[in-house]
This record gives C-alpha cells, sequence and structure tokens, in this order.
C-alpha cells in the first residue's frame, strides 16, 4: 500500500498552545504518510513571522511551509483550530480530501453558554471550501467535546460528524524531578489575554504577600500597574525563558477569567513535566485524571502548606502526576490517529 497523504492547514502565527501541539503532532504524523503543511495568511495576525517552536519543528523535519496554496489535497487533510478565520469573510484554498478533521482547540461554548467565536461563520468558510467524503470535528478533551457536542445540538443543520477519538495534545516533555525541599514559590504563566487571567482580587489570593515568591509569565496586561504589587515578579509574554521561569517556582497556580474555560490546557502538561505540583480549577483539572490538583481559589494556601510541611509527599505526588502523562505520550496519539487513518481506509473499501 502506499503511504497515505496527510495535509495540514495551519495558521501557523499563533503564539500560543495551538502551534506547540502542531509542532509535536507533526512528527507523529509524518510516520504515518507523506506529510505537507499549508499555511493560510488570516486576518488574524499580520506579518509572516510563524511561531517559533513550530518553525524549529518544521527544520527538525524537513519539511517546508508552503504559503497560500489555491487548492490543498490529501486522503487526510487536518485543519487545526477554525478559530483563526473568525476575522474572515473567505477561505481562499480549494480542499479536496477523503477525509476533512477540523481539529477544535478553542471550546465552541464558554461557561453560560456563549459561543466561544462565530463557529458558524468559520465552518461555513471551511465547508464551503472542500469537497471531501467525510468531513468531521476533532475534540481534544473531554470538556472540549461535550461543547462540540452542544454547539451541533443547537445547530441541527450543521452537518458535520465528530469523531469518536479524542484528538488529544501531545505531551512529549522531559521529565524533571521533583525538589526535595519546596518552598512557598508560586507561579503562572499563560499568553497574554483578559480572558486568560482571572480577577485581581483571585490574583490577590493566590499570590499573596506572604508567598515567598510569586512569578507571573505572560502578564503584559497586569505590568503597567505592577507598582501597587511589588510582592509579583512579573514578565511578559516570552519575556523569560520559560525552562528559568520554572526554576523560580515549585507550585503552578493556574485559574482563568469566568467567561473562560481551558480546552486542554497544555501550560499545566508543562508545569507536571518541570516537577512541580499543579494546581487549577477543577473542570480544567479532570483532563488530566489526578495530576493536577482540582481546588477554588481559597484553597490554594491550604494546600501549599500541607506540601511544604511534607516534602517527601511533594516529590511522590508530582512522580504520579507525571507518569500519568503516558497518557498523551506519542505512542498514544500515534495510535489515535492511525486508528482514524483505518478508519478512513475501511470506509473507503
Amino acid at each position: 500500500m502506499t503511504r497515505p497523504r496527510i495535509s495540514y492547514v495551519i495558521e501557523p502565527r499563533f503564539p500560543g498552545g495551538t502551534s506547540s501541539a502542531v509542532a509535536q503532532e507533526l512528527a507523529v504524523a509524518a510516520t504515518l504518510g507523506e506529510v505537507r503543511v499549508h499555511a493560510v495568511s488570516s486576518a488574524m495576525f499580520p506579518g509572516r513571522e510563524v511561531a517559533p517552536v513550530l518553525e524549529k519543528a518544521l527544520d527538525r523535519l524537513g519539511l517546508s511551509l508552503i504559503w497560500d496554496s489555491s487548492q490543498i489535497a490529501g486522503d487526510m487533510v487536518i485543519l487545526h483550530n477554525p478559530a483563526f478565520l473568525k476575522f474572515d469573510t473567505a477561505f481562499a484554498a480549494r480542499i479536496v480530501a477523503k477525509h476533512l478533521v477540523v481539529v477544535t482547540h478553542e471550546n465552541l461554548l464558554r461557561p453560560g453558554g456563549a459561543e466561544g467565536f462565530d463557529v458558524r461563520q468559520c465552518l461555513n468558510l471551511i465547508d464551503g471550501a472542500s469537497l471531501a467524503l467525510q468531513k468531521s470535528l476533532a475534540p481534544i478533551s473531554a470538556h472540549n467535546r461535550a461543547t462540540v457536542m452542544d454547539w451541533l445540538t443547537q445547530n441541527p443543520d450543521m452537518r458535520w460528524s465528530v469523531l469518536p477519538q479524542t484528538w488529544h495534545n501531545i505531551c512529549d516533555f522531559d521529565l524533571k524531578p521533583p525538589t526535595d525541599t519546596p518552598r512557598d514559590r508560586r507561579g503562572r504563566h499563560s499568553r497574554p489575554g483578559f480572558e486568560k487571567f482571572p480577577s485581581l482580587d483571585v490574583l490577590d489570593i493566590c499570590f499573596p504577600a506572604s508567598a515567598e515568591a510569586n512569578v507571573l509569565l505572560g502578564a503584559d496586561m497586569l505590568m503597567p500597574d505592577g507598582s501597587n504589587r511589588p510582592h509579583w515578579t512579573m514578565f511578559p509574554f516570552q519575556g523569560v525563558d520559560v525552562e528559568r521561569y520554572f526554576e523560580m517556582i515549585d507550585f503552578m497556580v493556574y485559574f482563568t477569567g469566568p467567561t473562560w474555560q481551558e480546552s486542554f490546557g497544555r501550560v499545566l502538561a508543562e508545569g507536571v513535566a518541570a516537577g512541580k505540583i499543579v494546581i487549577s480549577d477543577p473542570q480544567t483539572a479532570e483532563t488530566f485524571g489526578g495530576a493536577v490538583i482540582g481546588a477554588a481559589p481559597g484553597d490554594v494556601d491550604q494546600i501549599i502548606e500541607g506540601y511544604v510541611a511534607d516534602p517527601a509527599r511533594y516529590a511522590a505526588d508530582v512522580i504520579r502526576a507525571q507518569d500519568s502523562l503516558q497518557r498523551f505520550a506519542p505512542d498514544a496519539f500515534h495510535d489515535m490517529m492511525a486508528s482514524t487513518l483505518w478508519m478512513e481506509a475501511r470506509g473507503a473499501a
């Protein structure tokens, strides 16, 4: 049998988790078929500065980025994060595929039921530009799947199937050993954005003056008023190397605004891999099956105090959390993607 043709359609200028997820996914896809990567110049970003993590992955694999093709073809065409089209009125390329897979990196519905973006507009642009035997949405977590299914229930005229498999992020990080002397050093990091950060009241609870250190990476919006909280050490997004950031903390505390729910939460997996105890809201923590502690902001002090007082429990829980990341390992993704290709081949037969 000839190797299947796998074509990716991406907006390569995403600064956060989407580009990181695609970067790790490409290496697995290249073992399963002949991969091409198509870049779309959407109205979301100016210029052509590719996300560094994605650029490195393409160089490592010897893959070229094909900008703004008029036609994109493949046995399987994989479009990542349709939200990149939310400012566009047309999709210039023609997509021809046996199976078009649209990976829903952003939740289609936010907490409270509002749309995360103009989902119908984005999906219709893709649908109108595509000729495919099958068109599927691919959720990246259980919560993400729930928002996809709820949105489709509310929009029954939209003729998209949903993959039974979960198109999870690959978490293939170098695992760092936990410290044997944890201290009350706290941090959070994410791309900047109002929706990514909780209110200042919540941040004050999570990062109090009583902590030995509070390190906020990606705090671009908070930095102009930083003098009001001298006990916070703040860096802009990509303002310090992530490895150096993790060296400055022992606990990663991650809550978001009330109108935002992480669809996967890749930064949390990074924190676990870096050898840290990670604390987040229960819904976000659920994706990681015990690797992340689900809590309310008011619980954070007590959780951290307990671990500082019991270093052996800290180390044991970090190691157990790192073991649970295996569910997101490259081999697990390989099996999922191979089964999707196999289903496609069986359907064609």
